[in-house]
């Protein structure tokens, strides 16, 4: 059983925004098992609740979650000019999915991908500061100085740019970086590193909202109710 509110339920069908789907309840247009709601806050169970528009029953959407340990040499698109295989082409699914952000073509690792339109826009919307964990191989050791820059922001193509944490998991290796950021712009990452001179050799994505990789690379999983629900909840404000 999972509960969600009406407006979302109704959402979901595809017939409209939830602003609207509130205001559709409002006007008595929405029942549920056949008696009218006016509640606004109310939440059905997708599984057993009939709900209906104006007299005609409507069927939320079924929504898919997939975790893909993202392999080097493929693009996150969900179709590509130059016929490069995508992340779309490793998943077994006949749903239509999308990439939450993307990744570099040869960088690897945590990529999830959805077709909730509206959890996509909850993870990558800058308000929510939701955290993306980064293995960086670079191509020489980085100074204190420049980490503190780092830590303290360096701007991007006119646009400030922050990492939240920065640390060295070998200790006689300073080459090796785990970098944390709560942006998503296009090679941030690197571009960040670029800017004080320092190239990215290889770059990792260990974490994004705290879900890893913890499938082989090229792999792939769906999410689990609770994961899904503990971003949320982590992140929800």
């Amino acid at each position: 059983m999972t509960l969600i509110r009406l407006n979302k339920y109704i959402s979901d069908s595809g017939i409209t925004s939830r602003r609207k789907a509130d205001e559709l309840i409002l006007q008595g247009r929405v029942s549920v098992n056949g008696r009218a709601v006016f509640d606004l806050p109310m939440k059905v169970d997708d599984e057993k609740d009939i709900v209906y528009l104006d007299g005609e029953v409507i069927k939320a959407k079924r929504h898919f979650y997939f975790l893909l340990n993202k392999p080097k040499g493929v693009v996150t698109t969900t179709k590509d000019e130059k016929n490069r295989r995508t992340v779309i082409e490793l998943l077994k699914t006949k749903e239509r999915i999308y990439p939450v952000g993307r990744l570099d073509y040869n960088t690897t690792g945590v990529l999830l991908l959805t077709n909730d339109g509206e959890f996509s826009n909850f993870l990558t919307h800058p308000k929510n500061k939701v955290p993306r964990e980064y293995e960086v191989k670079l191509d020489r050791p980085i100074a204190d100085e420049d980490k503190l820059k780092l830590l303290k922001g360096v701007y991007i193509y006119g646009n400030k740019g922050v990492f939240t944490k920065i640390v060295f998991p070998k200790k006689n290796d300073r080459k090796f970086v785990i970098v944390t950021s709560v942006e998503g712009r296009n090679h941030f990452v690197k571009n960040m590193f670029k800017t004080l001179s320092y190239n990215v050799m290889s770059l990792n994505r260990k974490s994004y909202a705290g879900i890893v990789a913890d499938v082989p690379v090229g792999a792939y999983r769906e999410l689990t109710i609770s994961e899904i629900k503990g971003v949320i909840k982590n992140y929800g404000g």
